[in-house]
């Protein structure tokens, strides 16, 4: 063996036991990084740079999807993983995985320059992309068909995060019919479309003149209102490894740089919140959730089941549990427009039993309300039969006023007339009932 291949190894661990092993990254602290196009042009780009400026080790970055860079990881074939969503527990790939929360992003809908519409409700992007709104003119645009865009690749994490928190389930199916393989070939194809409609990211497009960001309930897309939780789109970026990865290490390594100065305005001049500087706004997601149920219209109580994972309670009927399946498999098919026809006839037979039974009622009570005229003749006739006793019979209708002005009425008149002294006053009226349950 030559001096010098002698030689080289020692160096290198003499530099390391001084503490100055930073000046020359080892092999082993070499990392290959994969996932979706939204995170590798976030951050991952100029940290990457800035890690290998500081000597730390070399990133190698192949962006693709969320998914091919989470099985990447689950297979070995890569180290990091990037991801605009959480762990989905119903992948058996990634049940080994670590996701670790990084930065806070605003998942926003982008247009057209030239569209006039600026902003949407939370109840028109569940419509949208429901396929309930086709019209640019039912938002206040004008008379041309949305061009909804959005990513082919399953589970793709913008898509995900968007789902879940309009729909409280990322992986419900929507009807979006132009579809591309990432972000960044949506986008090209909105500045292309003036009817255009698609989603990012704020940190992908603040600075993409070609596409405007809608704002959501009035509020514009940015880090201040994403900080201060007025801007309720807001979607948490993760970094994602094995948790036996042979390179543990250097992945530890890695998530300490994330936590440093430089890191941290990396992450900010992409318009972003380093998660450790949010705990805050981590905080309130219950009340933004709680708000985002109230303004789609959904039921609070259905809402925390679905998120959990449950059944929601209570059972419902046969009807609107059809319309429930159906709208999860295909919002916007046929046999989903059927379930819903059959709802409203079914909840408008159940109206309309409902009034005639409540008429029904009135009738009887009223039909069984005694006379004050016959009453004297339920004393007198008091064993005879149920016929001979109606206070129909003409002869009785004149024994009543044949009495002596001023007698007494017996004890059984007072009791038969009892139910035509006035009525007792109603029960007080508590405001406005539906106020406490409105918004929630």
């Amino acid at each position: 063996m030559s001096p010098r291949r002698f030689l080289r190894p020692l160096l290198l661990a003499t530099a390391a036991l001084l503490g100055t092993g930073s000046a020359v990254a080892a092999p082993q602290d070499d990392l290959v990084w994969r996932g979706d196009h939204a995170t590798g042009r976030a951050i991952m780009d100029d940290l990457a740079k800035e890690y290998a400026k500081q000597k730390l080790g070399k990133i190698t970055l192949q962006p693709f999807s969320t998914v091919s860079g989470l099985d990447a990881v689950a297979n070995g074939s890569a180290d990091i993983a990037g991801s605009a969503r959480g762990k989905y527990l119903r992948r058996a790939e990634e049940a080994p995985l670590e996701f670790s929360p990084v930065a806070l992003d605003a998942a926003v809908l982008v247009t057209h320059p030239k569209n006039p519409v600026r902003s949407l409700t939370l109840k028109q992007v569940y419509d949208i992309y429901f396929g309930r709104i086709k019209n640019w003119k039912d938002l206040g645009g004008e008379d041309k068909e949305i061009n909804l865009y959005g990513i082919a690749a399953p589970l793709d994490g913008v898509e995900y995060s968007l789902r879940e928190l309009v729909y409280r389930k990322g992986d419900q199916p929507v009807a979006v019919p132009r579809l591309y393989l990432n972000t960044l070939k949506l986008e090209e194809a909105v500045t292309l479309d003036p009817a255009g409609l698609g989603l990012s990211t704020l940190a992908n497009t603040y600075a993409n003149k070609g596409v405007r960001a809608m704002a959501i309930e009035g509020v514009e897309p940015s880090v201040r209102n994403v900080t201060d939780g007025t801007y309720p789109l807001y979607i948490t970026l993760y970094s994602v490894n094995r948790a036996d990865s042979p390179k543990l290490a250097a992945i530890d390594k890695f998530r300490n740089f994330l936590a440093t100065p430089a890191a941290k305005e990396i992450l900010k001049k992409h318009q972003l919140i380093p998660y450790a500087d949010a705990s805050d706004l981590v905080a309130k997601n219950e009340d933004r959730m709680k708000f985002i149920d109230a303004r789609v219209g959904r039921d609070a109580v259905a809402a925390a089941a679905l998120a959990a994972g449950t059944t929601p309670p209570p059972p419902v009927a046969a009807p609107r549990a059809t319309l429930a399946a159906k709208q999860g498999i295909a919002p916007t098919s046929d046999t989903a427009q059927a379930a819903r026809e059959n709802l409203a006839r079914a909840e408008a037979k159940k109206q309309a039993e409902a009034e005639a039974q409540k008429t029904a009622e009135a009738n009887a009570k009223k039909a069984a309300a005694p006379k004050a005229g016959p009453a004297t003749v339920a004393k007198k006739d008091d064993a005879a039969p149920k016929k001979a006793a109606a206070p129909a019979k003409p002869k009785v209708a004149k024994a009543a006023p044949a009495k002596p002005k001023g007698e007494a009425k017996p004890k059984a008149t007072a009791k038969a007339d009892a139910p035509a002294k006035p009525e007792p006053a109603k029960a007080p009226t508590f405001g406005n009932v539906s106020a406490g349950t409105s918004g929630n």
